[in-house]
């Protein structure tokens, strides 16, 4: 199945029902009067968050979705039927947002969640609504209100706990393959990762969801390379794990960049926990080590971790240290989710 974060869908409510003029007529009965029903609800639009997806493909197929038009009413006092609603089956962590791709309607970020797009027109009175004791026999009715018609943008941010970000071959992929299931491409050349990955990861009897995005180059947030429209994906992970490549030649410098991009793309981003590790370690020599892990230490102003997918060294370490910073943040979670309520311990 194809990966796609972003699809943009014309949605259309349908129109209600029209009111019914008619008059009982029958043999035998003196007094008939109007008997005009009226009309039923157009459907609505709605949007649900369901198990079992992780992409919207579905909405690169079709990206029309209109509801039908409610009932008419007719004759002996019979209403329109309600048309039925749409619903529109998105993956947990989807937005919706206005055509302008900046005003939210929605965040379904659990399963279940459901929120309406557009609400259906209201049924047209018939003209058995209108009769009064000065006006017994109206020939007027009302015709269904129309439908709400829209544009929107639906955009995936995937719900993991850590994150993955550093440069194209820093050894993300490797790194994530080797600590869970997943089974990313990994090859010698740049920008092997096209797609974002999940991957759940065991340590210590607990687990956490971890994610892997393309990598970012300089320049990222201007479109350079794969650029930055894949970091919306660890937008909402807990903590970064900011892997830098020790076969770079100044690793501070390379760290930096990645950096100065995520601040570009997000302030908010930038401010997230994160922990610093020296990849493919494997490559290099004793001097090679001290000399690279001060200048990254230097740069980061924090002790990096030196880390080596291919020979396992200190995998163990990073995970715990990722684990130690995804309690963290739940606990804070945890707290203002409590204040917001009002409790009081």
């Amino acid at each position: 199945m194809k990966f796609l974060d972003t699809a943009k869908v014309y949605i259309r409510s349908g129109n209600g029902g029209a009111g019914c003029v008619s008059f009982r007529r029958e043999k035998f009965i003196e007094f008939g009067g109007p008997d005009g029903g009226d009309g039923g609800k157009g459907g609505d639009v709605w949007a649900e968050c369901v198990d079992g997806l992780n992409t919207l493909i579905d909405y690169r197929y079709q990206q029309h979705f209109k509801a039908d038009t409610g009932g008419h009413g007719m004759g002996r006092n019979r209403a329109g039927a309600k048309s039925s609603d749409i619903v529109l089956k998105v993956p947990e962590g989807t937005e919706i947002l206005e055509e302008d791709g900046e005003t939210v309607i929605a965040d379904l970020t659990q399963v279940g969640q459901r929120v309406m797009l557009a609400k259906g027109g209201n049924g047209g009175f018939g003209n058995a609504y209108f009769k009064t004791s000065a006006n017994q026999a109206p020939r007027r009715a009302n015709p269904g209100l129309e439908g709400e018609e829209k544009w929107i943008w639906l955009r995936l941010k995937l719900i993991a706990d850590a994150g993955l970000v550093g440069m194209p071959n820093a050894g993300k992929s490797t790194f994530l393959a080797t600590v869970t299931a997943a089974k990313p491409k990994i090859a010698d050349y740049p920008f092997t990762t096209l797609v974002p990955g999940l991957g759940v990861v065991r340590v210590d009897a607990r687990e956490f969801v971890m994610a892997d995005i393309p990598g970012l180059i300089e320049g990222a947030h201007e479109g350079q390379g794969l650029g930055d429209r894949f970091l919306a994906h660890v937008e909402r992970c807990r903590v970064l794990l900011h892997l830098v490549d020790g076969s770079e030649e100044d690793v501070g410098e390379t760290y930096k960049v990645i950096r100065r991009e995520l601040k570009a793309y997000s302030p908010e981003l930038a401010k997230k926990p994160e922990v610093v590790a020296l990849s493919k370690s494997d490559l290099l020599n004793e001097d090679e080590r001290k000399e690279k892990l001060s200048r990254l230490k230097k740069a980061a102003r924090r002790t990096p971790i030196l880390l080596s997918s291919a020979a396992h060294e200190n995998i163990e370490q990073v995970l715990r240290a990722l684990m130690r910073a995804i309690d963290t943040g739940r606990a804070e979670e945890d707290e203002a989710a409590r204040e917001d309520e009002g409790w009081q311990p």
